[in-house]
């Protein structure tokens, strides 16, 4: 499970602000610029320094207030260290100073990778206004980095008013899911069967997936109406049977398949309100089928929820 975030603080880094500026030649230094953390891979740049404890207040917790800070736990013997710093590295100068990466070579500050309650490496943390809002352990994917950080970024701008520098790179869009991905290519390939077996797949270890679950219903649309070769028969015929629910149903599909959905929707009230037992039930989880199709902001959905709510009850 991806890691997540929290604004009620990991830790409280309070405790890590010195109470007076260094004194001696560290006071003139520029945080992170005169590290001398080890062999990390890094260098120190714009978007990546590296950070002892001396300078974690200014380098980290005065940053974190103007932009989120990201710590790189790492120590020259880690050998996942030395695979997840240089992601880390690269999607620092991608993300174009929407986050400051520092880099804390563990062994070099023991105390303050204690302070931070540090429980094995490569640890990275995020902070954000002196707070430590998020953090994950070990070596993860490169996309679901990523995500982490679009995640970090976002929090950090909507529920603390942060905003990246004018010419930040934009936030890079969520990795699609690989199944809804193989559900776009089979469409475009008129493989409707195949998009409609990625889709059931991908809600079926997320049943909640609101993308999907629309997609999906269009999808069903699309294959019961593709073979329907006189669409004025079907509608006669739905309108000299009003008894036969599955004639209702077919009548309405290709209505709604033919961009009519006011008129596919009402089909079906008249059918709930007409119908009853099995027959009254299929028109209605139909309908509520329709309503995935048309999604709420449709205008003519929240009426026919009213309208069916009515009819049911």
């Amino acid at each position: 499970m991806r890691p997540s975030f929290s604004t009620s603080g990991v830790v409280d880094l309070s405790a890590l602000k010195k109470p007076a500026a260094p004194t001696g030649p560290a006071a003139s230094a520029t945080p992170g610029a005169s590290s001398t953390s080890g062999s990390s891979p890094a260098a120190a740049s714009t978007y990546v320094i590296d950070v002892s404890e001396e300078e974690f207040q200014t380098a980290v917790l005065d940053r974190s207030v103007q932009v989120p800070v990201v710590l790189d736990l790492w120590a020259e013997w880690c050998e996942p260290c030395k695979q997840l710093s240089p992601v880390l590295e690269r999607l620092a100068a991608e993300f174009g100073g929407r986050f400051l990466l520092a880099k804390v070579d563990t062994d070099a500050n023991p105390r303050l990778a204690q302070a931070l309650r540090v429980q094995g490496i490569p640890a990275v943390k995020a902070v954000v206004q002196g707070q430590l809002i998020g953090e994950f352990t070990g070596v993860l994917p490169e996309a679901e980095v990523r995500q982490w950080l679009t995640e970090l970024i976002t929090m950090a701008e909507t529920e603390f008013g942060m905003s990246g520098p004018a010419d930040a790179a934009p936030l890079p869009a969520p990795p699609l899911d690989p199944l809804l991905q193989a559900a776009y290519g089979a469409l475009e390939s008129d493989d409707l069967d195949g998009a409609a077996r990625a889709l059931q797949n991908l809600l079926a270890d997320q049943p909640a997936h609101a993308e999907a679950k629309t997609m999906l219903s269009q999808v069903d649309l699309l294959r019961r109406t593709k073979d329907v070769a006189d669409p004025a028969a079907l509608l006669a015929a739905a309108k000299g049977a009003p008894e036969d629910v599955e004639a209702q149903c077919a009548a309405a599909d290709v209505l709604l398949a033919g961009g009519q959905p006011e008129e596919a929707v009402g089909i079906l009230l008249d059918a709930v309100r007409s119908l009853s037992g099995a027959d009254r039930d299929r028109a209605r989880l139909l309908l509520i089928e329709y309503f995935e199709v048309l999604g709420n902001e449709h205008p003519l959905v929240p009426k026919a929820r009213q309208r069916l709510a009515a009819l049911l009850f």
